[in-house]
Formats: structure tokens, C-alpha cells, sequence
């Protein structure tokens, strides 16, 4: 009765239009003052140790290093690299739309700054070099959302926080400890290499199919000298993935470096951006972190209030009382966090979700770094697909095409992805493999 009466309630308030984040707070505050007896100064003093987590800050430095990437140059030089190494294959500046996303991903670890960098470049150039604006549209808007599975994937950063602290056991009742952040920016590494080939296997098909047009092949020299260009910003995926399985960084400390980094190749190497836009970039950042922080905020105290009614509990004993299996529950969670990405953003129901079908998921068997990884790609295809698709309708402001258009053009890449996320849930090796073979797990 509890869990109905606050799902109902935050329902209806998303329904009136209101914001997420207001949703979350006005839910957890009327329950709590209207239907216990928890006094006000618990939460206060939940709501202060709830957001205390030094992994937090991670969110606004991450955020910080993809605005000045997405302002310093960095996206056209990573075209430039791409397009050399795959343009004269069939849908050549697809391909290099696709190998550009993957990379622009692996640094920012944002889908919409993946999307507006790459996408801003290299739609207009598929469009003059004869490419349908649909078939680039299509590419662009899937790929984009590479962002959120590569690390440093701001949205597996927010899934560590929803369910870190969690007392949970696993099916022989032996308490399992959370995914750090750590573990889960190495598991996003193959799942989005794999992504990535797919939905270029998707892109080749179908440009080979009409026979789209291709670029001459690059030399090795022309090729080699683009590679110079863009070096500096592929270091940074070296900074961050090396510091963090070497030891020399924590998650939190990388997303520092890097947000450093970015600013000095940004403003003193690529000198694309003179020091008078810095201010403009950090406001940009400060506004973007603001609104996520402030989603968490609310986010916190809503798991508050489900720990204390013990909802996540009650629904693990319901379900594996039902003799609910692995294989049904982790189809049902697709099937609702699919159908909750038909009216939410990847951050909200992350932070909503997680710490519901978290407990669930690990008392039945579910990994928690895997778990993690199938969220994540969930959220992908969240990105992608009506009516709040984020990705849509970015893309919709780059190409100025309506959204019935775009969702149309997006079908055969999102399509590949679906079929992904079945891969991604039911062969956890997948996720599993590389955090294994570099000893950070069991």
C-alpha cells in the first residue's frame, strides 16, 4: 500500500508537467510528514550525508572536461582521424560518424555533448558530400549515445551513488557488496567497443545497400599527420582509464585531471578558444552539474523514503517468492526501464530505478557490475526513442528535421541496439570479462 501510494503520488505530480527532481522532493516530503512519524531533523541530516560522497564530485568535473572539449576543437580533429582511417569504405563519413562518437564518447562520457560536438560537424559535410539527411541523422543520433556506456559515463557514476551503501545479500544470504565506479568504467569498455561495431556493421549495410557515396582512401601519411592532430585529446582517454587501473587516481580524482587537461589542450595547445570563452564554458558546466545535482539531491531522499518503508525488501521477498527466476526479472526490468524512458531522462529514472530493482537483482544472482552495464545500455536505447528521447531532439536542433521524421530515420540503428541489450542481459561475460582480466573482480 505504501509503494502505491508513492509511486501514485510522484506520478501524478510528473503528470502535471512539474520537474522531475520538484516530483521526487514534493513525493518524499508529503509521505513522510503526512503518513510516519520520521522527524524532520533525520531528514535533514539524511539529506546532508546522503549527497556527502566524494565520488559526487566527479559529475561537475566530467561535465566541465566535455564542455571544453565540445569548445576547443577537439570533435574536428577526431572526425579528421576518423575519416582518414574508414572514409573509403562504403558510408565512409558514416563510419567515421560512428568511430568519432566512440571516441568523443570514451573522453567526455556525455551522450548530448557527443551528439552536438560531432554531430554539429559532420551531418552538414554527409549532406554535401550527397549522403540522405536521414541515413546521417539516423547514425549520429544512435551513436551519440555511445556516451553513456563508454567511461567516463557520468550516468554509471550516478548508478555507483544510487546504490552505494546498500545492505543487500545475494541468494545464499551473504551480503554482496555495491559496483564501484572503478569497476563499472572498466566493464563499460567492451559492451561499448561491441556497440560500436554493431552500429557500424549497421551503418556499412545500409550505405552499401543504396550505395552511398565513399571518400578516397587515405594515405599513410595524410593519415599519421591527422593521428598528430588528435593526439592530444586521445591522451585524455589514456589519463583517465590509465589513472584509474593503475592506482594513481580515484574516479573523482581522474575527473579532476581531466577537466584540467581539457582546458589546457582547449585554450594553450589547439588554441581554438581564447581565455575570454572560459567563463562562458564554466557557466555552461555549473548550469548542467547544478540540475544534475539537484535531481541526486531529491533522488537521495527518495531512497530515504524507500529504505525506510522497506519497499526494496518487500519487493525482493514478493519475487523471489514468486519464483521469479533471473531470466523473467531481468526481461521485466528491460521492459520497465525501457517504458519508463518514454517520459523520463536517463539521469532520474537511474537514480529512481537502481535503488528499487537493485536488491532484487542481486538476491536473485544478478552481478552488480553487470546489472549496472544492462541499466546503462537501457538508457542508451532511452536516448534514442520517443517522446523524450534527449538524443532526438538534439539532433531534430542540429538538422532541423521534426521528431516523427527522425524517430523513423534512427529504426534500423536502434533496431541493432535492441538486439544488444539482449546480449548485454543474458551473456553477463559481456560486462564481466575485462573487470575479471584485470583482477577487480572475483
Amino acid at each position: 500500500m505504501s509503494a502505491l501510494i508513492i509511486f501514485g503520488l510522484l506520478m501524478l505530480l510528473m503528470l502535471t508537467g512539474m520537474p522531475i527532481s520538484i516530483s521526487l522532493g514534493l513525493t518524499v516530503l508529503t509521505f513522510l510528514f503526512t503518513m510516519t512519524d520520521v522527524p524532520v531533523t533525520s531528514v535533514a541530516l539524511k539529506l546532508f550525508t546522503g549527497i556527502e560522497k566524494f565520488e559526487i564530485m566527479a559529475i561537475p568535473f566530467f561535465i566541465l572536461a566535455g564542455n571544453f572539449l565540445m569548445h576547443g576543437g577537439v570533435a574536428k580533429r577526431m572526425i579528421r582521424f576518423a575519416t582518414t582511417l574508414v572514409g573509403h569504405w562504403y558510408g565512409g563519413l558514416g563510419l567515421a560518424g560512428v568511430v568519432s562518437c566512440a571516441l568523443f564518447a570514451a573522453i567526455t562520457g556525455s551522450s548530448v555533448a557527443t551528439v552536438v560536438a560531432v554531430g554539429s560537424i559532420i551531418l552538414p559535410a554527409m549532406v554535401k558530400q550527397g549522403y540522405p539527411q536521414r541515413f546521417g541523422a539516423g547514425v549520429i543520433t544512435t551513436s551519440g549515445a555511445l556516451g553513456i556506456l563508454f567511461p567516463p559515463s557520468i550516468n554509471l557514476v550516478m548508478y555507483s551513488i544510487a546504490t552505494a551503501g546498500m545492505d543487500v545479500t545475494g541468494p545464499n544470504g551473504m551480503s554482496v557488496s555495491t559496483a564501484s565506479v572503478g569497476q563499472l568504467f572498466m566493464a563499460g569498455v567492451l559492451p561499448g567497443l561491441c556497440l560500436s561495431l554493431l552500429l557500424g556493421l549497421t551503418t556499412w549495410f545500409r550505405a552499401k545497400k543504396f550505395d552511398y557515396p565513399r571518400l578516397p582512401r587515405a594515405g599513410w601519411g595524410e593519415r599519421w599527420q591527422a593521428f598528430r592532430d588528435s593526439v592530444w585529446g586521445l591522451l585524455l582517454i589514456a589519463l583517465v582509464i590509465g589513472g584509474i587501473y593503475s592506482g594513481i587516481f580515484t574516479p573523482t580524482e581522474a575527473a579532476a585531471m581531466a577537466a584540467v587537461y581539457a582546458f589546457v589542450i582547449a585554450v594553450f595547445v589547439y588554441k581554438d578558444m581564447g581565455l575570454k570563452d572560459v567563463p562562458k564554458v564554466l557557466l555552461n558546466a555549473a548550469s548542467m552539474s547544478s540540475m544534475l545535482l539537484y535531481i541526486i539531491t531529491n533522488a537521495v531522499l527518495f531512497s530515504f523514503l524507500l529504505a525506510s518503508e522497506q519497499i526494496p525488501q518487500a519487493m525482493a521477498a514478493w519475487m523471489t517468492g514468486q519464483g521469479l527466476g533471473i531470466v523473467a526479472f531481468l526481461l521485466l526490468t528491460n521492459i520497465l526501464l525501457l517504458a519508463a524512458g518514454n517520459f523520463m531522462d536517463p539521469s532520474a529514472i537511474v537514480l529512481i530505478m537502481a535503488p528499487i530493482l537493485y536488491p532484487v537483482a542481486v538476491k536473485l544472482g544478478v552481478n552488480p557490475i553487470h546489472f549496472g552495464i544492462l541499466i546503462a545500455v537501457n538508457m542508451e536505447v532511452g536516448m534514442c526513442h520517443p517522446p523524450v528521447g534527449l538524443n532526438l531532439y538534439v539532433a531534430s536542433g542540429i538538422t532541423k528535421m521534426g521528431i516523427t521524421e527522425l524517430t523513423v530515420a534512427v529504426w534500423p540503428w536502434l533496431l541493432t541496439m535492441l538486439g544488444f541489450l539482449v546480449a548485454v542481459t543474458y551473456i553477463p561475460e559481456i560486462s564481466l570479462w575485462l573487470p575479471r582480466a584485470l583482477g577487480m573482480v572475483n
